[in-house]
């Protein structure tokens, strides 16, 4: 991959601004080199007997933490994907269970993706993710991408169909939007898919893989700490956040059907959707 940061006037991501105070180069989007391999081409490493503990260590300290937090379509993400803690699943066979769910592929990408390149991929069906997790010395938080968050967070959601047509429909919209679109697109993806909240018959439940895959905020996201909105579209492209903070709001949908409809009103209206 090789360092990229645009010389337009476009405005910059979240990860782009903190990239530039100084934060962990690592947060610093990258471009591929070329097409990342996809779906059964992709090879899966030999992982140490040490990163296989990791992904164990994190994956039943999530489990325990998510009893009675976790959304149930994330819960029934994790059945169909087959995630245990016997050690570092592979890619290819994630990208199969979830081309069977949703019709959605898995791409290999060795780090974070300037977001044009990002949503490039979403936009086709395919989900980017790392297939290297975190050391040990940073289980209990890192701001680099790695495969738990990739695998853990973000892929048991992709297997409920709304939410697989959501992120498709938001991925093509992306690739059409400017300015201040893209700010709002940002804060939009930020509030569902990484922080998202749900309202179920059993009670407000986390959903959004920013949660799902760190210690700190599964349990932050439901406390007294957190002031929880309904859900509107139009509230959540106005609410800045911080990437390095727990977050103090996040907003809460009554169904994934709301997501894709007021999305899709809202993108067609920007002009986003052909």
């Amino acid at each position: 991959m090789k360092d990229t940061h645009s010389a337009s006037k476009e405005p910059l991501s979240a990860y782009e601004k903190a990239a530039i105070e100084g934060h962990d180069p690592r947060c610093t989007p990258q471009y591929l080199d070329g097409v990342p391999p996809i779906g059964s081409e992709i090879v899966k490493p030999v992982y140490s007997d040490e990163h296989n503990d990791n992904w164990r260590f994190l994956l039943n300290r999530q489990k325990s933490l998510l009893q009675g937090r976790a959304g149930q379509a994330f819960l029934d993400g994790v059945r169909i994907l087959g995630l245990n803690d016997k050690g570092i699943p592979g890619l290819a066979d994630l990208s199969v269970a979830l081309e069977t769910a949703t019709g959605w592929k898995i791409a290999r990408i060795p780090g974070l993706l300037h977001e044009r390149e990002f949503f490039e991929l979403i936009a086709q069906r395919i989900f980017p993710s790392t297939d290297y997790v975190r050391e040990k010395n940073e289980l209990d938080y890192t701001p680099a991408p790695d495969c738990f968050h990739d695998i853990f967070g973000h892929m048991p959601m992709l297997t409920e169909p709304a939410v697989a047509d959501f992120y498709h429909l938001f991925g093509k919209s992306a690739l059409n939007a400017t300015g201040n679109q893209r700010t709002c697109l940002e804060r939009l993806h930020w509030f569902t898919i990484e922080f998202g909240l749900i309202h179920q018959v059993d009670g407000l439940r986390v959903f959004g893989a920013g949660t799902m895959s760190s210690k700190n905020e599964v349990v932050h996201a439901l406390s007294d700490e957190v002031e929880v909105i309904p859900f509107s579209l139009e509230k959540v492209i106005e609410q800045d956040y911080e990437v390095w903070h727990l977050q103090p709001r996040l907003f809460a949908l009554d169904t994934f059907d709301q997501l894709v409809r007021e999305f899709r009103a809202w993108a067609e209206k920007e002009g986003l959707l052909a």
